[in-house]
């Protein structure tokens, strides 16, 4: 079976925004015009396509995010009509709970569409997005949307892109008209007016420049060609003799510096008046990179760690990465992913790197949301999905078992915050133990654990709408009814000094005894960067918030009692010294030690290794670290001296205050254990006219007092 789009027709792109900028409303328009729904669905009323489960209806947010496939014919008659593309889009969320799908999804795609409100521009969750693409390298066209509210400025939110995001981002569009009196754009590059009539805007009518706006568009379309020629020495020389280059050619010179990160082209429209819609997407499959424009992927042979890349070709062997699992009512587990060379047909084996294993392929499907369409093969540069894959879990590659490779995997923040769970009823006890683990198999920032000493159930995540999800999950799809303690701050502990200690393990029973010594050092971890690991000698691992250094000389250890020793460091580092919450940041030099030719075993020198770090760090000044917050909250003025003074009062830090509109806007860092119930607290503060949000920031060490009041509460 030969691919029925050839791969230079093919863009796989996410819409990326802060929450509530329009994401959804903008992609549920892009599935109209493309002819995949043939109706609109509204946020406001809970009908669109792309938020399917309840719990995205009822709150009017995106979750999960959803694939869709949908083909485009671009509008405007300087490219082919028969040149049909064909769209793979990942609608995401805004919320920063919800953090996890955003950067798993950009690790998979090409291209972003990145969404802005016309009114607040850039807010914070816009910022934390375009970080994550960023660090993924994707490039980027920004939709400057809800043209039509009142407020509403395309200058003040272009602004706010340069200011705060990115000095390259260069206008392709101004609007006509803004807040009610918004008809169309303007296209800087072909000099004309686009207008959106018929129903649903579905008919791009294009007429000539408003007489009011020929200057003005005149002034921004030299400054779009200065842009581009910028990025082509040739054609800047061309450009300074007075050469201005064709449509054609600076188009396809956009287009390159668009693929290099270079430039970032900046729409305007209305995704819920229905204008401007059409014209961005024409921008995808002129500006966003095919899955051929972009480098080959690289990756490691998993046998020899050998660096390698695999080549976006069907012809290369088969590599893919699985960057979601979901769990369907109907077909149980799916895993999403993006195939990177080769093709895979249904039925066929796939190689897992990480548990060395092959893994059957009973069905591929391609999603419409929550709809599916069966295939029998996947080419290069798709997305799909695959039942029947028992051990994937996210970030697994899945490749040809005669030429493995393992592809970069995908780095996930740690959970921030907890609850204590527990079943109703005793038939609830089975049902929740394995809700929970479904559950965290498709979300790798949701953590499940067993509190050693009171048995209890931990479940920890990115924030309490996180976690207030997870438990709602819970109820309507596996029917675990379940009740919830307070939410806990995932406190953490370190040392700010250095110690040495000695631990020994020396139990003598009748026949063989136990013996294991060590003696140890410990001090804070050093903060590294990339390069200084990789420079490490052969003896120190470093792990994120542990090192090992293994300084044992002639033999006073044997070699096989060293991995027992580290593994009881660790397990000495999970309980902390003063409150019982994980040690981080520690590290540990094992320099001298002593064995016994029949006694000593494995397990002596881990309880041994336990009880000397246990040792050292007592000694070593222990103090307690917890969770920063940057909190943004945006309040009408007469309320900002009610806002700072409360802020302030839960310790928190004033960064900044700006203005946005009518509003200002307060950044702070405050601690997570202050946050709870804020919005309650704000809202009678401002007569309900605030909002804030807040995201992680770093660990800092808690005051005197406050320590003392949880370690007394965790006695």
């Amino acid at each position: 079976m030969e691919r029925d789009y050839p791969l230079e027709k093919v863009r796989n792109f996410g819409i990326i925004a802060h929450i509530d900028a329009g994401k959804t409303t903008t992609t549920e328009r892009v599935l109209y015009y493309t002819g995949v729904s043939h109706k609109i669905g509204e946020v406001h009323n809970g009908e669109t396509t792309t938020d399917w489960m309840e719990q995205e209806r009822e709150r009017g947010i995106t979750i999960t995010s959803a694939a869709v496939t949908c083909f485009w014919t671009p509008t405007y008659a300087l490219t082919d009509k028969n040149k049909k593309h064909r769209f793979n889009i990942i609608d995401t969320p805004g919320h920063i709970d919800f953090t996890v799908e955003v950067k798993r999804s950009l690790r998979v795609l090409d291209g972003a569409v990145v969404v802005f409100d016309g009114v607040a521009g850039v807010e914070p969750q816009s910022e934390t997005n375009w970080r994550y693409a960023d660090e993924a390298n994707v490039p980027r066209i920004c939709f400057i949307n809800k043209l039509d509210r009142t407020g509403a400025s395309f200058e003040h939110s272009y602004a706010t892109i340069l200011d705060r995001l990115t000095k390259k981002a260069v206008r392709m569009q101004i609007p006509i008209g803004l807040e009610e009196n918004h008809e169309g754009v303007v296209d800087l590059l072909n000099m004309k007016a686009f207008y959106f009539e018929g129903e649903m805007g579905n008919k791009v009518i294009e007429k000539e420049i408003p007489e009011n706006m020929k200057a003005e568009a005149e002034k921004y379309h030299a400054e779009l060609i200065e842009k581009i020629v910028e990025t082509d020495d040739a054609m800047m020389t061309d450009y300074l003799d007075g050469k201005i280059p064709s449509i054609e050619v600076l188009k396809k010179t956009l287009r390159k510096a668009v693929i290099a990160n270079d430039i970032f082209p900046v729409f305007a429209g209305s995704a819920l008046k229905n204008k401007g819609v059409q014209l961005v997407l024409d921008a995808v499959v002129d500006y966003l990179p095919a899955p051929t424009d972009i480098p080959p992927i690289p990756g490691v042979n998993p046998d020899t760690d050998e660096e390698m890349v695999r080549h976006a070709s069907d012809s290369e062997p088969f590599s893919a990465l699985a960057f979601k699992v979901a769990t369907d009512p109907f077909v149980g587990q799916i895993i999403f992913f993006r195939v990177y060379s080769g093709s895979l047909s249904a039925g066929s084996y796939v190689y897992n790197p990480r548990t060395r294993n092959k893994e059957r392929i009973g069905r591929i499907l391609r999603m419409h949301a929550n709809d599916r369409e069966e295939v029998k093969q996947v080419y290069a540069g798709e997305i799909a999905a695959a039942v029947g894959l028992k051990d994937t879990i996210t970030s697994d590659t899945l490749c040809d078992e005669a030429n493995p490779i393992e592809l970069n995997r995908i780095v996930f923040p740690e959970p921030v915050i907890s609850l204590r769970i527990e079943p109703k009823t005793k038939a609830d006890q089975e049902k929740m133990g394995m809700a929970l683990n479904r559950l965290a198999q498709e979300d790798p920032t949701f953590k499940v654990t067993t509190d050693q000493e009171t048995g209890e159930t931990i479940i920890a995540g990115m924030g309490e709408l996180h976690l207030e999800i997870i438990v709602d999950r819970m109820k309507r799809e596996f029917s675990v009814d379940a009740n919830v303690g307070k939410p806990q701050v995932a406190y953490r502990e370190t040392i700010n000094g250095s110690a040495d200690a000695e631990g020994k393990y020396i139990k003598q029973s009748g026949g063989r005894g136990n013996y294991g010594h060590v003696k140890i050092k410990v001090k804070r971890m050093p903060d590294l960067t990339k390069e200084e690991i990789a420079d490490l000698p052969k003896n120190v691992k470093h792990y994120t918030d542990f090192e090992f250094i293994n300084s044992i000389k002639g033999g006073v250890i044997p070699q096989e009692y060293i991995a027992p020793c580290e593994k009881g460091f660790k397990e000495g580092l999970d309980r902390g010294i003063l409150a019982g919450f994980k040690m981080v940041n520690v590290s540990v030099d094992l320099w001298d030690g002593s064995y016994h030719e029949v006694d000593s075993n494995e397990m002596a020198f881990k309880i041994a290794s336990s009880m000397a770090i246990q040792d050292a760090c007592r000694r070593a000044n222990p103090v307690i670290l917890e969770p920063m917050m940057k909190v943004e909250v945006v309040t009408p003025d007469k309320f900002m001296g009610d806002v700072t003074g409360n802020l302030s009062s839960k310790r928190g830090l004033i960064d900044g205050m700006e203005e946005r509109g009518m509003n200002k806007v307060i950044k702070a860092v405050v601690p997570l254990s202050e946050m709870f119930g804020y919005m309650t607290g704000l809202r009678s503060m401002t007569e309900g006219r605030a909002s804030f949000t807040m995201e992680f920031l770093r660990y800092d060490i808690v005051p005197a007092n406050v320590a003392e009041t949880i370690i007394a509460a965790r006695k």
